[in-house]
């Protein structure tokens, strides 16, 4: 431990001390009697001998505890997103979120995640717009590039499970989540539809309902 985390401890055991005295006690500034540095020095180092002392032999010796990867946390499966905190973010957050609930909720979690991979795609390449947001709501060809911005129905979620669920995979995938489902797709549609360009781009990946394609050219190539 170094030296200003020592004088950081002995400044916490000075107040942990001197606290509740303080409290409880008013003292006149004006009045009050000087006491000398070497005295107020002294009983600085003295509490901090005594916080040391009250460690754990093997406490200054044991290895701060690192993170995991976030590569290495990531499980596709409904315990690890239950597992995971709700907590709301900015635009972007609210984006994912709506486009993954209209566009995703009745898949599987693997394949939510899969969703969010397309767009979060799209917004890394330079023929659709840089944010999340943009990317959902972009229109053209006399439609939208997601069927729920245009299908005139209010955008109410409802269902609570299911937007939480997709509201923390949307926050893990926003945070730098690896998107290891679908090898850069850029696109995806139903088994129950088959658009125009399905036949021009390269399948990468099948996961429940959802066929998922890469658009040549959107991205760098994945491995």
């Amino acid at each position: 431990m170094g030296i200003l985390q020592w004088c950081g401890a002995g400044l916490i055991a000075l107040c942990a001390v001197g606290g509740p005295a303080a409290a409880d006690v008013t003292v006149s500034q004006a009045n009050a009697v000087a006491v000398p540095a070497a005295t107020r020095m002294a009983a600085l180092f003295g509490a901090e001998r005594d916080a040391l002392a009250s460690l754990a032999p093997d406490a200054l010796a044991r290895p701060l505890r690192k993170a995991a990867p976030l590569s290495d946390t990531i499980s596709y499966t409904e315990a690890f997103v239950d597992a995971q905190p709700f907590a709301k973010g900015g635009e972007d957050w609210s984006c994912l979120t709506k486009a993954l609930y209209f566009e995703a909720r009745g898949e599987t979690v693997a394949g939510q995640f899969a969703v969010a991979e397309v767009i979060l795609n799209r917004v890394d390449s330079p023929l659709y717009p840089k944010s999340v947001c943009g990317v959902v709501g972009q229109r053209g060809g006399g439609g939208c590039q997601f069927s729920y911005v245009c299908d005139g129905h209010p955008d109410a979620m409802r269902e609570t499970g299911a937007y939480q669920e997709v509201g923390k995979i949307a926050a893990i995938m926003l945070a730098g989540a690896p998107r290891a489902l679908t090898k850069g797709a850029t696109h995806f549609h139903t088994s129950a539809v088959r658009p125009r360009w399905a036949h021009r781009f390269p399948r990468t990946a099948v996961i429940g309902a959802h066929l998922f394609y890469r658009q040549p050219g959107a991205l760098p190539a994945t491995p």
